[in-house]
């Protein structure tokens, strides 16, 4: 079976194709009711540590590949994520949700790389 995995922003609407919903941030959406908001799945664990969070944040574009790498070493040693690959593992399609504007660079583009890169 192959498995899809996506990402989408958690401000975009819900859509019957997306499958087991994720949210991967540590924080709330901000402007977004509890009501308003459909997930599945939201383990703040799986967000990158504050420290990285806020280092990444300072300079994004050109912390990007830093982040990148600092992000995947952490989850490497992440039980949240091992438990996360456990949930998904059995799903077709699977919606990592994030909040950040930016639609390259974010936490949820190196999680979708992380677990397609383990499915080779």
């Amino acid at each position: 079976m192959s498995q899809k995995i996506q990402i989408k922003r958690a401000y975009d609407p819900a859509e019957a194709t997306d499958g087991f919903r994720v949210y991967i941030d540590r924080l709330w959406p901000r402007g977004l009711s509890h009501e308003t908001f459909h997930y599945d799945l939201w383990d703040k664990n799986i967000a990158p540590s504050t420290e990285l969070r806020e280092w990444f944040h300072a300079d994004p574009e050109e912390r990007w590949e830093g982040f990148v790498e600092k992000y995947k070493a952490e989850l490497a040693g992440n039980p949240a994520f091992g438990e996360l690959v456990a949930t998904i593992n059995d799903r077709p399609v699977v919606t990592l949700l994030y909040s950040s504007h930016d639609r390259e660079h974010n936490n949820a583009v190196v999680v979708m790389e992380t677990l397609t890169s383990q499915k080779h």
